[in-house]
């Protein structure tokens, strides 16, 4: 079968299974009872993230990895933040959308698609997003492991990781 025609498939079975979500969440007072719980906010966007990624396995799509990745991820936050009431962690918690994207590429790259690049461009999303986050974190009141000087050490941190991947990049181009 070529790539339209398992689109096709996929999507007609998508709706013939959200119709009959629906169908039994409207008859049957039990089968709403067990999901309710599911289905609100921000639950949600976790599944509808899984979902997105679902439909990319079907239909054989990497690509669909990363917005499926950055979905999940921002129902990850709404929902710490939803259980723990500390929705000032906005202010720094942003930062952790780049790393969302790393995390889907990464997906790609294992799901085939363009594997050593995506692996390696999704890494270094991850890894900056861990700084901003540590960084910004630091400065808004919401990480105080290292205390006052958290910023200095972390900003130390990342200039010694952009020093050692700009001179693993120079030696390894140097052996080719």
């Amino acid at each position: 079968m070529n790539k339209q025609g398992r689109s096709q498939l996929a999507l007609g079975v998508i709706l013939i299974l959200l119709g009959a979500w629906f169908l039994l969440d409207k008859t049957l007072p039990a089968f709403h009872n067990f999901f309710d719980a599911y289905t609100k906010w921000p639950m949600n966007m976790l599944l509808i993230g899984g979902g997105i990624f679902i439909i990319g396995l079907v239909l054989g799509s990497p690509g669909l990895s990363v917005p499926a990745a950055i979905v999940a991820g921002l129902g990850g936050i709404f929902y710490y933040q939803e259980t723990s009431g500390n929705y000032e962690s906005w202010s720094y918690m942003w930062a952790l959308i780049p790393g969302f994207v790393g995390v889907g590429t990464v997906l790609q790259g294992l799901l085939g698609e363009n594997a050593g690049q995506n692996l390696k461009r999704g890494l270094n999303l991850m890894v900056i997003s861990a700084v901003l986050f540590l960084v910004f974190s630091s400065f808004l009141g919401g990480w105080e492991i290292l205390g006052n000087f958290g910023p200095a050490i972390l900003l130390i941190l990342l200039g010694l990781w952009v020093l050692g991947s700009g001179l693993y990049r120079t030696f390894r181009n140097k052996g080719e």
